[in-house]
């Protein structure tokens, strides 16, 4: 989502999200959304913008880019296309697609996948074992299983890595290609 017009009485904002969508704070050039006094406010890179609720918070100036998710995350979260093949048939993880369930039946899924769509990861990762085997036809990973997540292009999948190693899931990885980079590849291996 690149933004959205709202018009408040005589002010128009232009709120912008990330593409993460984890944080509200953007990078480069965009428009970036702030708490102040328990409401949202406009900040703006390079902008001035250094009084009242436009100003930056002090924490906003130090971080990356990438906010909350850059803690969670590290390179060895990451699986190439290459790597992930190879686990998945060793049968050594549960990949979990969290894309939604029509994006799925539209665009297909890797063989092997999963689906538990992005709002469910925390919920579905805290179930009784007999219930999730029960509503995804899978064995309940345990915190030491090699879990990886997947969706369309890397950017849902990075919140569900961040939500599964908050509870725990040491050995949780991304797989930043997602499905877009899978059928690529698969594609360009069948001709």
């Amino acid at each position: 989502m690149w933004g959205c017009c709202s018009r408040l009485g005589r002010a128009t904002f232009l709120l912008t999200a990330k593409r993460t969508g984890v944080s509200a704070r953007g990078g480069r050039g965009k428009s970036l959304l702030a708490g102040s006094h328990g409401r949202g406010s406009i900040l703006r890179p390079g902008s001035g913008a250094g009084r009242g609720p436009f100003r930056s918070p002090a924490h906003l100036k130090t971080e990356k880019p990438d906010g909350i998710v850059c803690r969670f995350c590290t390179a060895k979260d990451k699986v190439s296309y290459k790597e992930l093949k190879e686990l998945l048939q060793s049968k050594a993880i549960l990949l979990v697609d969290v894309r939604e369930k029509w994006e799925i039946e539209q665009y297909g899924k890797i063989p092997g996948s999963i689906s538990i769509p992005l709002g469910e990861v925390v919920e579905a990762l805290q179930m009784e074992p007999v219930h999730f085997k029960e509503i995804y036809n899978q064995d309940m990973p345990s915190k030491s299983d090699i879990l990886v997540f997947s969706c369309m292009a890397g950017v849902r999948s990075i919140q569900a890595l961040a939500a599964a190693k908050s509870l725990g899931f040491s050995r949780a990885q991304n797989y930043a290609g997602g499905f877009k980079e899978w059928a690529e590849y698969e594609s360009s291996v069948g001709k």
